[in-house]
């Protein structure tokens, strides 16, 4: 059973970092590709980022500049470097993946921004 288990979430002042992991268990093959997304409170969930096999990524007009997504393939994790952060990036945030074309998602990790 392959699970995704997110963590890095948590209180960050704005302008601060925080760098969340999305660790894919239960599964010899590797993540095809990874995305990260969020919902804040009331809203709908929107992307953050992606990146593909061949290296491609793409990003939320929001984050541009201050987010990175990355993936580590002997560990089998994704990553989201968060920088700058603003009061309005608080959300929980979700990742998803595909692996051996079937995708799956995380429970999702609370990020708060204080101002």
């Amino acid at each position: 059973q392959v699970q995704l288990v997110e963590s890095g979430g948590g209180l960050v002042q704005a302008g601060g970092s925080l760098r969340l992991s999305c660790a894919a268990s239960g599964s010899t093959f590797r993540i095809y590709f990874i995305g990260w997304y969020r919902q804040a409170p009331g809203k709908q969930r929107e992307l953050v980022a992606t990146l593909s096999s061949d290296g491609t990524t793409n990003y939320g007009d929001s984050v541009k500049g201050r987010f990175t997504i990355s993936k580590d393939d002997a560990k089998n994790t994704g990553y989201l470097q968060m920088n700058s952060l603003r009061p309005e990036d608080t959300a929980v945030y979700y990742c998803s993946a595909v692996i051996r074309a079937r995708g799956y998602w995380g429970q999702g990790t609370q990020v708060t921004v204080s101002s």
